[in-house]
């Protein structure tokens, strides 16, 4: 009796643990690590021990100097290290989850300052031991590395070299300023200003749009043309997507301003 009563004294005390355990802390919603609308490649080096990715512009804006945004809300630490990660910020967004920036060229915020999901943390950069400007990302919970995933959604498997998948950011998204714009037909949307597969349409008319990005050129036949893409919300579908600054009422080659004549800042 005595053996069987330690038994089930033993046994008590192991359900009660497994009652009284912790759950795993869920994930934060986490976003890209860079400005809504913006069209990124990434690659894995498979000698990568924490499951990072890198991230490199490809919608025609320069890599080097985007800002580089929180993927989601915590408190942001500012660090440095010569032979490795360089000028990096890591944010512990609480329940044992951290994201990881690395290769900074310039912080925004201070040590220990809190901040909000989509608030810039630094600009993309090429310090410490990095080969080109590019966001070096990493996503841990309890220390330990876990796979990528964005808005929910698994980056796996990971491409081993750039230009084999492509991620476009929504982060930051809310809240963004308009700029209004007459436009003389009706536009066709794409996903990204590099993109030739058709979204949507925008409707001829007066329009907002939030910034430009440098891509495709849209050419016609009596030789007006532009570059610049225009990222807005298609009458016919999704959101955040771009349209060519060609189909501007008002302005000529090459030229992305909204009706007050203000120049459409980048995105």
């Amino acid at each position: 009796m005595r053996h069987l009563r330690i038994v089930l004294t033993v046994l008590a005390a192991l359900l009660v643990g497994l009652i009284t355990a912790p759950s795993a802390q869920a994930a934060p919603n986490f976003k890209a690590p860079y400005p809504c609308g913006q069209r990124w490649t990434y690659s894995h080096h498979s000698a990568e021990v924490r499951l990072a990715l890198d991230f490199v512009r490809t919608d025609g804006g320069a890599t080097a100097g985007t800002p580089v945004l929180a993927s989601a809300s915590g408190t942001a630490y500012r660090y440095y290290e010569a032979g490795g990660a360089g000028n990096y910020v890591v944010i512990d967004h609480g329940g044992g989850w951290k994201t990881y920036y690395f290769h900074l060229a310039s912080f925004a915020i201070s040590h220990g300052q809190a901040v909000a999901q989509g608030q810039s943390v630094g600009t993309t950069g090429s310090t410490g031991n990095s080969s080109g400007a590019h966001i070096h990302y990493e996503q841990l919970y309890n220390g330990v590395g876990q796979t990528i995933r964005i808005n929910g959604a698994s980056l796996a498997p990971y491409p081993g070299s750039y230009h084999q998948k492509y991620l476009t950011s929504d982060n930051g998204c809310g809240g963004a300023t308009k700029y209004w714009v007459d436009t003389f037909a009706n536009a066709p949307g794409y996903s990204s200003p590099t993109s030739t597969t058709q979204t949507g349409t925008l409707y001829a008319g007066t329009n907002y749009v939030f910034c430009k990005a440098w891509g495709r050129e849209i050419r016609d036949s009596a030789g007006n043309y532009n570059h610049w893409w225009l990222r807005t919300d298609l009458d016919v579908g999704p959101a955040n997507q771009f349209v060519s600054a060609y189909y501007l009422s008002r302005w000529g080659n090459d030229e992305a301003r909204d009706n007050s004549g203000r120049v459409i800042p980048d995105c």
